[in-house]
């Protein structure tokens, strides 16, 4: 059974006046949620995020930084230099929440949580700027956009984010999850899954369907592939962690009575170390080569990757450090003990400056829909009834406690280095 969660610590040093600024944050991230954009086309996000930083005062803010992402430093005097990372983008689904501040876009959504994840970095650039006598070092806000498709941080990178501006000794980032406001999970070492998608495009020779002898169809050569594909995801399970190879999408044809000429599929790779993911990526190139070969294909089958996340892989010590803040800070701290096959581009600035980083997920639901019954889930690994987990169009993190949540978490894991 989880224990009751600690009740929140006094408001002392950095966390100073927070209570008071929380509607405020959590008015932003309702903002937020209401207007969701893409990957790269996080405008209005990044406008939302220099017009709250202004009025904060002391940041030195720059704009379209990777495209749509937005970077701001607070220079406090001598210290760490520390990177704090949310990222911006939202999802192309159609939000079945039911909330007063449902997403005015029909077609997308906030369905992963980067709008409290962008509330919650604000609000603790306001409580640093607020108390420079808390603290020593100095601050880089990164506002990353395109993390859903794996190309926000690379796009950062590439635009010179680590020259540009003051490098990390340390890079934090956070996010949220269908878990009681107050849990905070994370793990030294890997810690969520490097992730491949692939797409697949097949050739047969079209023909009539009442000639089915004259043609090489690409819709039974992609059933088969699939099969094939699923029988080498089910031999890879004796690894541990186990890999995961999902066929996600199958498209071919247009009509029942036109057999056609070609079959696309996307399928979802997840690994947890580098010798296996080069190995499975092989695996895959075989058997569908091997498919199709056997089938009498009219071309060599095109795969290519794309949309690839690394593997996130915390420091121990450094992760030791964040669990120990952020239980002073009043949660309740929780190591995993495997690695989650759920994956994150966060990694990638850590690994480009050579330098710690931690990554840790928070509960943002509300702790009273929380029996016996839904801790018994949790404990099982599974979700309790009736929750909604991130992606899904029902996914909706409490406005008042996850913004709070995000902002006290993210807040004393940055107060470990700066004093």
């Amino acid at each position: 059974m989880i224990p009751p969660l600690p009740p929140t610590p006094p408001e002392t040093g950095l966390s100073q006046g927070l209570a008071a600024h929380l509607p405020h944050w959590e008015e932003v991230y309702r903002d937020l949620h209401a207007h969701p954009e893409l990957a790269f086309e996080e405008r209005r996000t990044a406008a939302a995020v220099v017009r709250e930083l202004a009025g904060i005062g002391g940041w030195e803010t720059t704009e379209r930084v990777g495209r749509t992402g937005v970077v701001s430093v607070l220079r406090n005097g001598a210290g760490p230099v520390v990177w704090l990372r949310a990222d911006m983008d939202a999802l192309p689904v159609r939000e079945e929440t039911g909330l007063p501040y449902a997403s005015v876009e029909p077609e997308l959504m906030h369905a992963c949580g980067h709008d409290v994840h962008v509330a919650a970095l604000l609000g603790v650039c306001r409580q640093l700027a607020a108390h420079p006598g808390a603290w020593s070092g100095t601050v880089v806000a990164v506002f990353q956009p395109a993390e859903e498709v794996g190309r926000g941080a690379q796009a950062m990178l590439d635009d010179g984010v680590l020259d540009r501006f003051p490098r990390p000794e340390v890079v934090l980032g956070q996010h949220v999850g269908p878990l009681p406001a107050g849990v905070v999970t994370t793990r030294p070492g890997p810690l969520m899954a490097a992730a491949d998608s692939l797409r697949v495009t097949l050739y047969g020779a079209g023909a009539h369907a009442s000639a089915p002898h004259l043609a090489v169809d690409p819709v039974v050569m992609a059933a088969s592939v699939v099969l094939r594909l699923q029988t080498l995801s089910a031999r890879l399970a004796p690894l541990s962690p186990s890999p995961l190879l999902t066929v996600g999408a199958l498209h071919s044809g247009t009509v029942a009575n036109v057999i056609p000429h070609t079959a696309e599929l996307l399928c979802s790779l997840r690994t947890f170390d580098t010798q296996t993911r080069e190995q499975v990526l092989a695996d895959i190139r075989r058997v569908i080569h091997a498919e199709a070969d056997a089938q009498g294909a009219t071309r060599t089958p095109d795969i290519t990757t794309y949309d690839s996340f690394p593997l996130t892989v915390n420091d121990p010590a450094a992760t030791e450090r964040v669990l120990a803040a952020v239980a002073d800070a009043g949660a309740l701290g929780h190591t995993l003990r495997a690695p989650l096959s759920a994956s994150e581009d966060f990694g990638r600035f850590a690994t480009a400056a050579g330098c710690p980083s931690v990554f840790f997920h928070f509960g943002g639901a509300d702790p009273g829909d929380f029996d016996e019954t839904a801790v018994a889930a949790l404990e099982r690994g599974t979700l309790p009834p009736g929750t909604a987990m991130n992606h899904s169009p029902h996914y909706a993190p409490s406005d008042r406690h996850a913004v709070a949540a995000g902002v006290r978490h993210l807040l004393a894991a940055a107060a470990s280095w700066l004093g």
